[in-house]
């Protein structure tokens, strides 16, 4: 018997078994209900996925969100006005907070403290007084400031008790409290790392985006430029560059002339990745449709070149951020960089420069931890960043 279906009579039409409806390629019928939410995700999505599983990167993350709201509110935070003095407490070391007194429960409070003076070595050594007890204030008025320099206010997140000390990080050569110039300086020595990679990102992708995209005579001017830069020794050059600065300049104009010296010496890395990148990518053929289609240089390279490897560029400046905070400091340790009456992480450590103050007031050091724990952070965050910025790996 033939199963065969007949063949069609000449010049009739050929029977379709084929289904002409439009292909619908979000169609999720075959998925799982978590292959479609992974399917049907925007690629912010994914990124932020991707983000979250770097546990690190996360931590870092909210670490360096709270630091970066903190210096927005520094005054109230500080327990003391950034210039406030205690003549009677110098070089007081750190106190520490208790909870219990007698077997009671107190709540957080500070012993107070009596000073006496070795005469042989000249030494103010503090002794805790334990019938003294004077609690922690939280949300109370204490040293008077001007909020950003524009509003009076006297408001403190934590204050010492009515006539009592409260110094948990110690106090310098002037009674000055550490932890409150601490708080304070964090406003100067994080703000200066995003201010100054902005200048050098500005700068890196402009003159290394051009010299890959267009090469040519631009190229090797540019390439010659920076290799005259990179080969000038570091300390030599914010020499020549910090004494360009007069000394009449208000403490405002130092900021911005340390973030424009820090931005001119990081931008020649940057401008040499992007025109590495750029040599290879303006061969690919999305570039020369784009310039058929009358597309301008700068369109190429923001809209189409630049996202192409924004995942290096992410990690370039989560790197770069810290290491302008530590050429700030470096500087300021210097004495070549910021000077009072600004206060930053650098200016704080200028106090520890004699090993001999380090040795008897050690507690001056603490400016160094928060350098330590943001570089640390940046970089956590830069590897989350980067890792989350290419989600499909």
């Amino acid at each position: 018997m033939n199963t065969h279906s007949p063949l069609p009579a000449p010049g009739a039409p050929l029977q379709h078994y084929v289904s002409t409806a439009p292909i619908d390629l979000q169609s999720v019928e075959a998925m799982t209900p978590e292959q479609s939410k992974v399917f049907q995700a925007s690629q912010l999505r994914l990124m932020w996925w991707k983000f979250r599983m770097h546990r690190l990167a996360v931590v870092s993350g909210i670490f360096l969100a709270a630091l970066y709201f903190g210096i927005l509110i520094c005054e109230f935070l500080a327990p003391y006005n950034l210039h406030t003095r205690n003549m009677d407490y110098i070089h007081s070391p750190p106190q520490r907070v208790h909870l219990f007194h007698n077997g009671q429960f107190v709540g957080p409070f500070v012993y107070g403290r009596q000073m006496t003076l070795d005469m042989d070595t000249l030494k103010r050594n503090y002794i805790e007084k334990k019938d003294d007890v004077q609690r922690i204030r939280f949300f109370c008025k204490g040293d008077s400031y001007q909020f950003w320099g524009l509003i009076e206010g006297d408001r403190h997140f934590v204050c010492p008790a009515e006539n009592g000390q409260l110094f948990l990080a110690g106090t310098d050569r002037l009674g000055r409290d550490v932890l409150s110039r601490i708080i304070y300086g964090a406003r100067i020595s994080l703000t200066i790392g995003l201010v100054g990679i902005s200048f050098s990102f500005l700068l890196g992708i402009v003159i290394g985006g051009l010299a890959g995209y267009h090469g040519g005579i631009f190229d090797l001017i540019v390439q010659r430029i920076i290799e005259v830069l990179q080969s000038i020794p570091s300390i030599p050059l914010w020499l020549a560059l910090a004494a360009i600065m007069p000394i009449t300049w208000s403490p405002i104009l130092i900021y911005f002339g340390i973030t424009v010296i820090l931005g001119l010496l990081d931008w020649t890395g940057l401008a040499r990745a992007v025109r590495s990148k750029l040599l290879a990518l303006r061969e690919e053929d999305y570039v020369l449709a784009a310039q058929l289609m009358g597309a301008r240089s700068s369109r190429i390279i923001g809209r189409h070149l630049i996202p192409g490897f924004m995942s290096h560029l992410i990690a370039t400046a989560t790197i770069s951020i810290p290491g302008m905070i530590l050429g700030e400091t470096a500087l300021s340790f210097l004495g070549l960089g910021l000077r009072a009456p600004i206060t930053s992480w650098g200016i704080l450590l200028t106090e520890a420069r004699s090993v001999s103050v380090i040795a008897f007031y050690p507690w001056l050091l603490l400016p160094m931890l928060p350098v330590i724990l943001v570089i640390m952070a940046f970089n956590f965050l830069g590897d989350g960043l980067r890792d989350a910025a290419d989600p499909y790996k």
